[in-house]
């Protein structure tokens, strides 16, 4: 068994719960998405720099790095390779507090709950709003999984109001984030306060600070 695996890094956490910590990366190869946003376009676009690896291929890569328990599984989109699945669980076993970064566009049902799902619902800017599985939803834990909105613009801003009032998704699990150097986040930060919003802003803070 193997993946197809793009890159694999050492850095901090920009867009989740545990944003500010420091993780290992594991970037997988391959998107069914192309949103017009997209700062990792080599995820998808450029195969030759791929590589093949067995999930102990790349437990070794990981541990070779300074030892830190955060691991985040991104993209690309993970789970279009079945063989994720087999990481996930080779990833638990050596106690790794495993994250998955995920486009939503493929059903996370069998998702190990000891996987924290960071599960992104795609903006009209992205260029796909309707590619969210909704079912997701009910697969999602608000204690440790996160919901995740990237928002280019106030029409953006409007359209995920209305689509966490309409499914009634709030809480610090719901995260709103802007897309770098698109829109002033003060013009989301007030709107969020305008409107009393129960849910978490944060920054893709990996963009502030210049590191990968």
């Amino acid at each position: 068994m193997t993946l197809k695996i793009s890159e694999i890094f050492y850095s901090i956490q920009g867009e989740s719960t545990y944003s500010g910590l420091p993780t290992v990366f594991v970037r997988t190869y391959g998107c069914n998405l192309r949103c017009h946003y997209c700062d990792t376009k080599f995820s998808y676009t450029d195969e030759t720099a791929s590589c093949d690896m067995s999930p102990q291929n790349i437990l070794d890569k990981i541990n070779s790095y300074p030892h830190i328990n955060i691991l985040q599984i991104t993209g690309g989109e993970p789970l279009l390779q079945e063989d994720i699945y087999d990481l996930f669980s080779l990833l638990n076993k050596n106690n790794f507090t495993i994250l998955l970064e995920t486009n939503g566009s493929i059903s996370v049902k069998n998702v190990p709950d000891y996987v924290c799902k960071v599960v992104d619902i795609k903006t009209p800017s992205s260029g796909f709003p309707d590619s969210f599985v909704i079912s997701n939803l009910n697969h999602i834990n608000p204690i440790k999984d996160n919901l995740k909105f990237v928002l280019s613009d106030i029409n953006d801003y409007n359209w995920m109001k209305d689509f966490i009032k309409k499914h009634n998704i709030y809480g610090q699990h719901v995260l709103i984030s802007t897309a770098f150097s698109l829109i002033n986040p003060k013009i989301i930060i007030n709107k969020i306060l305008e409107d009393g919003l129960n849910v978490r802003f944060q920054l893709q803070l990996h963009k502030y600070t210049d590191i990968k």
